[in-house]
């Protein structure tokens, strides 16, 4: 992608993934919330994509409906699920500059995004978090779920004295050449995949940024979380070893530039033409804003 602005500056660019399995009676709302809001009020060239990781409803259907519909969103379909492998496959593959997820619930208020990304776009940090637990957050859920948080996250600063607050927040960026440098060496594809990948941004000396956030517990959330718990605390040993057996250390990881661009003013681009956006990859990403 080279886009650039007035002045012959390439401007940066942010694909957001939503990662689904069997979401279709919510998928055309949240999806068309986000579009709209991002439309109305992001100041950068963007695209949407829909990670379908083998739903077996009409999902698919229904999200290769919205590429049609909806002139920035595209979708792909992965034959296997977990939230991390979708994240992973759609991330390494993306000609963005900045990478981001948010679930397809939309909990966390979208007025979080602009300054979840805006860090990473500037070059002045490498990663960005949502933090339910930041003092300044507003947030509205069950007590069952609020304990669950807060203790696995005081359990990742005991045992991987981690400096992050909530590694399980739906709501995150990476800077795309970062998260390509690390992608190798994150083994999760499910629900750990987000502590995985800020693990080794600690490790690697990257610099994490967090933005307090609006957030709505989901009702209808079928996450299992009796058996993600267990999964996590296996997660959490064996990121413990690595750490250990310096397995964590990244070489070339790329770290923010001495030098962070400023970024430029929202400017109108040229927007293809809708129609055969669904696809398993697209070769030349289309973004506008």
């Amino acid at each position: 992608m080279n886009e650039t602005n007035a002045g012959g500056v390439r401007r940066r660019s942010v694909e957001v993934v939503v990662p689904v399995h069997n979401e279709a009676h919510v998928l055309t709302d949240s999806v068309g919330t986000l579009h709209a809001h991002l439309e109305e009020s992001f100041p950068f060239p963007f695209r949407i994509t829909i990670a379908d990781n083998a739903s077996t409803d009409g999902t698919w259907r229904v999200a290769a409906s919205l590429t049609e519909s909806l002139p920035h969103v595209h979708a792909v379909r992965l034959a296997a699920k977990g939230r991390g492998r979708a994240l992973k496959d759609v991330w390494s593959e993306s000609t963005a500059d900045v990478v981001a997820y948010m679930d397809v619930d939309l909990s966390t208020g979208l007025e979080g995004f602009l300054p979840l990304v805006a860090p990473l776009l500037s070059g002045h940090s490498d990663l960005a978090i949502g933090s339910r637990l930041h003092r300044q957050s507003a947030v509205v859920r069950g007590p069952k779920r609020e304990f669950v948080s807060r203790s696995y996250n005081l359990l990742l600063k005991l045992g991987l004295a981690a400096r992050f607050s909530d590694a399980q927040c739906g709501f995150k960026a990476v800077r795309a050449d970062v998260f390509r440098a690390l992608a190798p060496h994150i083994e999760d594809t499910a629900w750990f995949f987000d502590t995985e990948l800020l693990v080794l941004a600690q490790r690697n000396r990257l610099r994490i940024h967090e933005v307090p956030v609006d957030w709505v517990d989901d009702p209808d959330s079928r996450v299992d979380i009796v058996r993600t718990a267990l999964d996590d605390l296996r997660g959490v040993r064996r990121m413990l070893r690595a750490t250990v057996t310096g397995r964590t250390r990244v070489t070339d990881v790329s770290r923010r530039t001495s030098t962070p661009q400023v970024p430029a003013a929202r400017e109108s681009l040229e927007v293809p033409p809708t129609g055969a956006h669904a696809s398993s990859r697209s070769e030349h990403l289309e973004y506008a804003s």
